[in-house]
């Protein structure tokens, strides 16, 4: 008997080391899978940057209007406006009294701290209707050191036409803390504004022009032509040809249906369209407050070379005393002494080729050793040589 022909029960068939041995092949195939898909990135197109309508455009009319008012707030801890420095919260405490049936006696000198004077601001959605509640933020307006604890009491609040719009009360929600005791004070964030979520009704509905008239006016965020006409070419691929129409740079006007209903439908459909938007143009930000400076993907630089150096002047004074000599009579007099001295730090010098991006500009900057506020003054330089391709806008 051949031993050899009569495998053993435990011994894996004849077919597992050929399937052991087409493993190494499937693993071949997946790397030359993912080497393929990485590889892609180099030569498939990158796709646009795309937005939707709703993102780069507003319909004219639909907005929030600001309301505002007057009023009080009280029940704080001895922490409320002082009545001498502040004589309109006691004004306000009378005349809402005298409302009330009650009637303070002529000349009564109220000391209130436990009441403050706010104005109460709020922004009314668009299409907001009666009954729906809107967020107010309250405002000490007199010497109250706190409003932690307060409560607001009923005040209207109007809008632009000295309407009133909505009507806010509730318990003010303060994100801050602080205690004093013996001339010592600690305080954590701001103690006289706060929030009352939800603490005001509306009272009454704005007017929109969404069913008004025949057209409907999209008003880009930005100025550009190229984006007009995409918005346009748009909503007449996918709502119908000759619908709408860029009327400049910012306004695109387009046809509404007659129906109310079918206006909403439509709204609904367009504002999710896909725009590819342009390239913008290139623009640098800066704030000359802050010494912050901001460039878009677009600015790039013409062939130059900048050099760059700090010049400091230090001056320091020591007090001196002019001591008369013995027995001369004289007086002392105290003065001072000022050594000023100027320091020149050797400038370095980099040249910058031709179309330069924007990593480029800024690693170049940074090897001059340039801070904020000397980056203000290189790119006005550069903006006013002509090597630099952008707008300058100082905030």
């Amino acid at each position: 008997m051949n031993f050899q022909d009569n495998p053993r029960p435990n011994q894996a068939p004849h077919q597992a080391p050929n399937e052991a041995l087409k493993l190494p092949a499937i693993l071949k195939a997946l790397i030359a899978l993912t080497a393929l898909a990485a590889s892609a990135a180099l030569w498939w197109p990158a796709t646009a940057n795309a937005a939707r309508i709703k993102e780069v455009a507003s319909v004219q009319g639909v907005r929030s209007n600001a309301l505002m008012g007057y009023g009080l707030v009280v029940g704080l801890d001895g922490t409320g406006d002082q009545t001498t420095s502040a004589p309109f919260t006691t004004q306000s405490i009378t005349a809402m009294l005298a409302q009330m049936g009650v009637t303070v006696p002529p000349g009564t000198s109220m000391q209130l701290k436990n009441v403050a004077a706010v104005v109460v601001t709020a922004q009314l959605p668009a299409f907001a209707q009666p009954g729906q509640t809107i967020d107010v933020s309250v405002a000490s307006m007199g010497n109250a050191k706190s409003l932690r604890g307060g409560t607001l009491i009923t005040t209207p609040l109007k809008g632009a036409d000295q309407q009133i719009y909505a009507m806010a009360q509730g318990n003010l929600i303060v994100g801050g803390a602080g205690a004093s005791a013996g001339g010592s004070k600690v305080q954590i964030n701001h103690l006289s504004a706060g929030r009352v979520p939800e603490g005001a009704t509306v009272e009454r509905s704005v007017p929109s022009s969404m069913n008004q008239g025949e057209f409907m006016q999209l008003d880009l965020n930005s100025n550009d032509f190229n984006t007009a006409r995409d918005v346009a070419r748009a909503i007449n691929n996918r709502m119908g040809e000759g619908l709408a129409q860029a009327m400049d740079g910012r306004v695109v006007r387009v046809r509404m249906p007659a129906s109310p209903h079918a206006r909403v439908s439509f709204m609904a459909d367009i504002e999710n369209l896909n725009v590819d938007l342009a390239v913008p143009a290139a623009k640098v930000i800066i704030n000359a407050r802050s010494g912050s400076v901001v460039m878009n993907q677009s600015v790039t630089l013409a062939a130059c070379a900048v050099a760059h150096g700090n010049l400091s002047v230090t001056i320091s004074s020591s007090p001196a005393v002019s001591q008369p000599g013995p027995f001369s009579n004289g007086q002392t007099v105290p003065g001072e002494k000022a050594d000023i001295s100027i320091r020149q730090e050797a400038g370095a010098l980099v040249q910058m080729p031709a179309g330069t991006k924007l990593s480029e500009v800024v690693k170049a900057l940074s090897l001059l050793g340039a801070t904020p506020q000397d980056l203000i003054g290189i790119l006005q330089a550069l903006r006013s040589s002509g090597a630099l391709q952008a707008e300058l806008e100082v905030i």
